[in-house]
Order: structure tokens, then C-alpha cells, then sequence
């Protein structure tokens, strides 16, 4: 099983940055994809990006495209997302995933989760 902590969320003002981060436990955390998920006060979970095990790989819904970054450093188990340009309507609980491959973690069908971190961006 793969353990997962993000960390790094907080209260930051439009146009501003924030980094998280996810560590995670296990001998076998190179063999996942990553990605992280959002929640905003009564909206449904949302993909926000992904990166393949290899880290060759990378995806990002269109309204973070040019903002956001994801990478991973397989040698110190982490995933982290650089947010960069930061709006209001990015606010909302951001949640860190893993899973065997980049189509199981974007359908969420079997996919570790950790326990979020609170992003605001105020206007």
C-alpha cells in the first residue's frame, strides 16, 4: 500500500504562488502515476494534473495550462505542484493521488489518496 501527505497549502493573495507537496511511503512509489485533484465548497472533485511514473509524461486540465507545474523526484518520494499566477477560483482542497497508471488515476477507480491541503487565493 502507498502512503500519501501533502503539504504546503495556505492563504495567498491573486497573482501570488504556492508549492505543494506529496510524500509518500513505500519502496515502490516509482512504479505509480501521480497526479493531483481539487474540491471546492460544493463542486465535485476535479483532475487537476498528472505526471507518469517516469516523469516523461505530463497532463493538465486547460484552466491551469501556463500556470502550473507538476514534477516528481523518484530518488526522495515526492510530487509536487508549482502554482504559479494563483485565482480566486483556484480555491479548494487540493488532493494528492496515486495509482498504477495515468487512465486508473484520472478515472479514480483504484487510486491511494492523501488527506488534502486548504488553498485560498484571495481577490
Amino acid at each position: 500500500q502507498v502512503q500519501l501527505v501533502e503539504s504546503g497549502g495556505g492563504l495567498v493573495q491573486a497573482g501570488g504562488s504556492l508549492r505543494l507537496s506529496c510524500a509518500a511511503s513505500g519502496r515502490t512509489f516509482s512504479s505509480y502515476a501521480m497526479g493531483w485533484f481539487r474540491q471546492a465548497p460544493g463542486k465535485e472533485r476535479e483532475f487537476v494534473a498528472a505526471i507518469s511514473w517516469s516523469g516523461a509524461g505530463t497532463h493538465y486540465i486547460d484552466s491551469v495550462k501556463g500556470r502550473f507545474t507538476i514534477s516528481r523526484d523518484n530518488a526522495k518520494n515526492t510530487v509536487d505542484l508549482q502554482m504559479n499566477s494563483l485565482k480566486p477560483e483556484d480555491t479548494a482542497v487540493y488532493y494528492c493521488a496515486a495509482a498504477r497508471s495515468l487512465l486508473e488515476l484520472r478515472s479514480q477507480s483504484s487510486n491511494y489518496w492523501g488527506q488534502g491541503t486548504q488553498v485560498t487565493v484571495s481577490s
